[in-house]
């Protein structure tokens, strides 16, 4: 199993309207083989990014949805917000999940090296 955290740096006076965003996303990525969750994080303090956080049960799996027509479909709208929305590049960490406590049963991630997206 894997994870991605988008960190995605919004000025304050454009949260509203990035949140508004997520709340009417398409949600291709729902239905895709191997996901299995996403959440959109709000930062508390100032200065500190959103987080887009997803699951996914292998890289595989992840990949796939990157190099999805859905992917390309779900993302549309992500251009649509002035430059000014943002105030600073996003970063994407991907992370091999060692250990999950609500499932103890799942093995390690083995270790894949970096991610290639393309």
């Amino acid at each position: 199993m894997i994870t991605v955290a988008n960190r995605i740096y919004v000025a304050p006076e454009y949260g509203d309207a990035f949140e508004e965003r997520f709340r009417k996303r398409a949600g291709l990525v729902d239905a895709m083989p191997g996901f299995v969750s996403n959440q959109v994080l709000r930062p508390v303090n100032d200065g500190d990014p959103y987080v887009v956080f997803t699951v996914w049960n292998s890289r595989a799996d992840f990949l796939n949805w990157v190099r999805s027509d859905e992917f390309v479909k779900g993302h549309a709208q992500s251009g649509t917000m002035p430059k000014e929305a943002f105030t600073g590049p996003n970063k994407l960490e991907v992370h091999e999940v060692l250990q999950d406590s609500t499932r103890p049963e799942l093995g390690p991630e083995p270790k894949g090296g970096p991610l290639r997206m393309h």
